[in-house]
């Protein structure tokens, strides 16, 4: 991989030493939308966008941060008590930190300059790339063998406590766990996961990006969480092993399904069918059934939009558009919804016309503008050399 040509002049203007290089990617979610967060299963995959990080260690316990893309400085103290003021972006960088510091991780002080090019609010994970690249650094500069799995739940539990978003696993599991050349199917439950080979044999993963970020995202996000939860107490009543809707099968809810109440019984509905996709989902990719999966990718993104609610007129638009190219095998909405992005299963033969019309069809039915991306699957956070 490059690293940016602005990084390493950025750091070397701003502090009197020499850095190392970490990054880690951006994902794209294949299948399995809003089922993490219900101990369920996800296919997501990470792709050749990355958030890079020049680090040094201090002698001291201060980090001091710069981020170039928005042209912004921090500094925090790792003895100090955290100070989080709602939407500012060092909350990923501090409360990565301060959680590994938690779970016993002592940590050196640091100079971080840090840049990506993962679209922000595009539905891709920059957040958790940010976190898991950071992490990385601190980690390494501070003498720790790097603990994959600790270093994503640490950047869970930043996006909870520092962010506020009650995120699931899958984003930092993927950005820390990825390989070149494969999808992850992760049990959310068990933390465990199977790598899928994506040999793609004559076809293309597209990504395809709204241009829109709507500001429901967070509140909607924590609501279906919510309304996930009420469903699971509902329904252990009458299934009392259950403790979350990853245990509720199609017969139970078949059996059951009618004590919950509206939009609670759609949420659940959703979660329950969308586990069931991803489950099958290795499969077909093994059986290059591609156009299998394209259809299930087309019913996730008619249940996210229809029963859980969480897509919006641009997706619908911009995925419409995707559905009407002759060699488009799916398309879906990809992320937490409400804008951000669609990813698409395009036939390589067909890949020159898709990138054309559906930037055309979608400016004709919004006006807007969308940016069309072909990504490999790509390796997970790493260190990417010294200079």
């Amino acid at each position: 991989m490059s690293i940016p040509d602005s990084l390493i002049p950025a750091f070397l203007q701003r502090f009197d030493c020499v850095p190392r290089v970490f990054s880690a990617p951006g994902r794209v979610n294949l299948i399995g939308d809003h089922t993490d967060y219900n101990d369920g299963f996800v296919m997501p995959m990470a792709i050749d966008r990355r958030t890079f990080v020049a680090a040094a260690p201090r002698p001291d316990r201060l980090v001091r941060v710069r981020a170039l893309d928005v042209d912004d400085d921090m500094t925090f103290d790792l003895d100090a008590i955290p100070e989080i003021v709602a939407g500012r972006w060092s909350n990923y960088v501090e409360g990565t930190a301060q959680i590994l510091e938690r779970k016993g991780f002592k940590l050196a002080g640091a100079d971080l300059v840090i840049t990506s090019d993962i679209p922000r609010g595009a539905g891709l994970s920059s957040s958790a790339a940010l976190e898991m690249a950071v992490g990385y650094a601190l980690l390494t500069l501070s003498g720790h063998t790097v603990d994959r799995r600790e270093l994503a739940l640490a950047g869970q539990a930043a996006e909870h406590e520092f962010v506020g978003t009650k995120c699931g696993i899958m984003d930092q599991f993927i950005s820390v766990f990825a390989e070149a050349g494969s999808a992850l199917l992760i049990d959310c439950r068990k933390l465990d996961f199977e790598r899928v080979p994506l040999d793609l044999n004559g076809h293309a993963i597209v990504i395809a990006d709204t241009g829109v970020r709507h500001e429901l995202a967070t509140s909607e996000y924590n609501t279906r969480r919510e309304q996930c939860e009420e469903g699971v107490r509902i329904l252990k009543k009458v299934l009392p092993h259950i403790t979350a809707l990853r245990d509720v099968t199609v017969t139970d809810f078949e059996a059951h399904g009618r004590l919950l109440p509206e939009p609670v019984r759609r949420r659940v509905l959703h979660v329950i069918m969308e586990n069931l996709r991803t489950r099958n989902a290795p499969g077909d990719i093994a059986d290059e059934d591609w156009a299998f999966f394209g259809k299930a990718m087309t019913a996730s993104h008619d249940s996210l939009a229809y029963d859980y609610e969480v897509s919006c007129d641009e997706l619908d638009s911009l995925v419409f558009a995707a559905r009407s190219v002759d060699g488009c095998l799916g398309a879906r909405m990809t992320g937490g919804g409400f804008g951000g992005s669609t990813v698409n299963l395009v036939e390589r033969n067909s890949l020159d016309e898709f990138l054309e019309l559906v930037p055309k069809t979608y400016r004709a039915a919004t006006g807007l503008d969308a940016v069309l991306t072909v990504v490999e699957p790509s390796e997970g956070a790493d260190e990417n050399g010294k200079v």
